[in-house]
């Protein structure tokens, strides 16, 4: 066995061919700009400063390439440039599930369907759009309307992505949160949007158990007095029990009775900022922040990221672990937007072994990959090799992110994962549904460093003065408008909160609350929460600092360090560890 050289912070890891740049989604949007518009660019850092500084421009631009169907005018792009209170395509109306229907195909699936202790299933295009369709009338015979609210508890299954598109296709508002939430977060959440109707499952598996969520729905029901009625998706316990088919849920309908019947599939076309969903903040200092996105904002976002930023193409493979109470997975299922087939992973991915997702990924053909960096993290210190196991011939791409991407992880990943290979750490936010500072196919990999900003994205790195500082450490600040921002708060009368939380310190400019230092190479490195910075009497501490220094021990797969000097107590600082089995914690 030979042991791979030492990387540092900084070194080139991997380059695109030539071809592969323009076999790319991104040099063909290029070449359209050119041939249209007589727009040419040299590198992406000139097609970047472009797409912050003309933003309506750059914007109808997305529109047009991506040929996005709406009624009404594409014109003004921008209404009100202010921020807050953009006020994008005020004059077109248009629906998501339309946009994601347009790629219905024969040829491929929509959806593989891997959970656990079942066999891997391919949905195909006509049966989820019958199904969308089925379950859209019912929720139009139930009384649901545009505008009323639609909460899932569900995990990451077909008729959860079913149940999303078919709010979606009448104006619904979708709100999800997983079943591995506990009532009360649950709570936290739901309570603030009210919403008319409940998807709810009986259990899941994870690891090997059952998990009864019977319980947890009835605490439900009987906090939330809005819901009307309640649409059970049975879990593996209805499969073992019939007991458990029909739990005493109040107004209970059953899944297969809510899409029996058939209809056609019919899309509301909406004002540009009508609401799509409500995702959450994690409340971790107060009650969830109940974030609202647009229709035509999300499309809009969607779109080019996925198309341009991560290149994926119709008919390629997507897999992004995750639950349905994280943003990744309105992300993986905006795939559908540009034709990908994506895969839901519902169960652990390290089950019945730590090789089980790689496995996936090679008999599944999956072309572009995605998980948090932890996930990569506890895989290398697993000494685990999946390129022994097998070759992951369509994986293109592999993207990290909800944590920064320790340098030894990029050389795992090369070594062992796959040496041609683009991995891209990628940082965004619940708050934007998409990425601040991520990837494009035309850069090289560094190690330790995410590749740029998205295009249209105006990121910057300000220091306490709000003045742009370059290879610095500042604060994450976006200086133009996204149409992704949300709209406002859903439990926020007047815009007050929505206000404090991202324009308090530099007015009438986004502060998302990371650190992050812009390199002179146009990449970024993330530092951690900037809101959750420790303050150890008077010396400011990153917690990625911390965490980078404990997680480097072999022995540790997991941190969080907490301080308390805030409490006006004397500083304390705890360190809670996970340690990899059969270890003792000594000095």
């Amino acid at each position: 066995m030979t042991t791979s050289p030492p990387i540092a912070e900084g070194d080139v890891l991997w380059r695109p061919s030539t071809a592969q740049v323009e076999a790319s989604r991104l040099a063909g949007f290029q070449r359209w700009l050119a041939a249209t518009h007589g727009l040419h660019f040299d590198d992406y850092a000139a097609l970047w400063r472009w797409s912050v500084a003309d933003i309506d421009g750059f914007w109808r631009a997305v529109w047009d390439h991506f040929d996005v169907q709406a009624d009404g005018a594409p014109e003004p792009v921008l209404g009100t440039r202010t921020m807050p209170g953009a006020d994008w395509f005020p004059n077109a109306r248009l629906n998501y599930a339309e946009h994601v229907f347009r790629h219905a195909s024969a040829e491929r699936p929509a959806l593989l369907l891997r959970a656990e202790g079942e066999p891997v299933q391919a949905l195909p295009w006509a049966q989820l759009q019958r199904d969308t369709a089925a379950f859209a009338a019912r929720l139009r015979a139930l009384g649901v309307v545009a505008g009323d609210r639609v909460a899932s508890y569900l995990p990451n299954r077909a008729e959860t992505v079913v149940a999303f598109l078919a709010c979606a296709s009448l104006g619904a508002v979708w709100s999800s949160c997983a079943p591995d939430m506990g009532a009360g977060v649950v709570l936290d959440r739901l309570r603030q949007i009210e919403p008319v109707l409940l998807l709810a499952t009986d259990s899941t598996r994870y690891h090997g158990r059952v998990h009864d969520r019977r319980a947890v729905v009835d605490e439900l029901l009987r906090a939330l007095p809005s819901v009307r009625c309640v649409v059970h998706v049975p879990g593996p316990l209805a499969a073992a029990d019939d007991a458990a088919a029909a739990p005493a849920w109040r107004d209970r309908l059953a899944w297969q009775a809510a899409i029996a019947d058939e209809a056609p599939l019919r899309f509301e076309r909406l004002p540009f900022s009508h609401p799509l969903w409500i995702v959450y903040s994690s409340g971790t200092t107060a009650l969830p922040k109940a974030m609202v996105h647009g229709h035509g904002g999300i499309v809009l976002t969607h779109l080019k990221t996925l198309a341009l930023q991560h290149d994926l193409r119709e008919g390629d493979r997507l897999l992004f672990l995750g639950g349905t109470g994280w943003i990744v997975w309105n992300l993986l299922v905006g795939g559908l937007l540009v034709g990908a087939t994506i895969a839901l992973y519902d169960g652990n991915p390290a089950w019945p072994d730590g090789q089980a997702v790689w496995r996936f990924i090679d008999e599944q053909g999956i072309t572009l990959f995605g998980c948090g960096a932890a996930f990569l993290v506890n895989a290398m210190k697993d000494g685990l090799r999946p390129r022994d196991l097998a070759p992951m011939a369509r994986l293109r791409a592999l993207n990290a992110t909800g944590s920064p991407l320790p340098v030894e992880a990029y050389r795992w990943v090369y070594d062992a994962v796959k040496p041609d290979l683009w991995l891209a750490s990628i940082s965004g936010g619940t708050d934007v549904a998409s990425g601040f500072v991520a990837c494009a196919p035309s850069l090289p990999v560094t190690a330790g460093e995410i590749q740029c900003a998205e295009l249209g994205v105006a990121a910057q790195a300000f220091d306490e003065a709000g003045r742009p500082v370059l290879d610095a450490v500042g604060e994450l600040v976006i200086t133009e408008p996204m149409p992704s921002m949300p709209l406002y708060f859903w439990n926020d009368p007047g815009g007050s909160r929505y206000r404090e939380s991202y324009f308090a310190t530099f007015p009438g400019v986004w502060r998302h609350g990371d650190w992050i230092r812009i390199t002179p190479r146009g990449g970024a490195i993330i530092y951690g929460r900037s809101d959750a910075t420790i303050n150890r009497h008077g010396i400011r501490m990153g917690t990625a600092e911390l965490y980078r220094a404990v997680e480097a021990l072999p022995e540790v797969l997991d941190s969080l360090v907490v301080d308390l000097e805030y409490l006006g107590r004397e500083s304390y600082m705890p360190l809670f560890v996970v340690l990899r089995e059969g270890v003792v914690l000594d000095a």
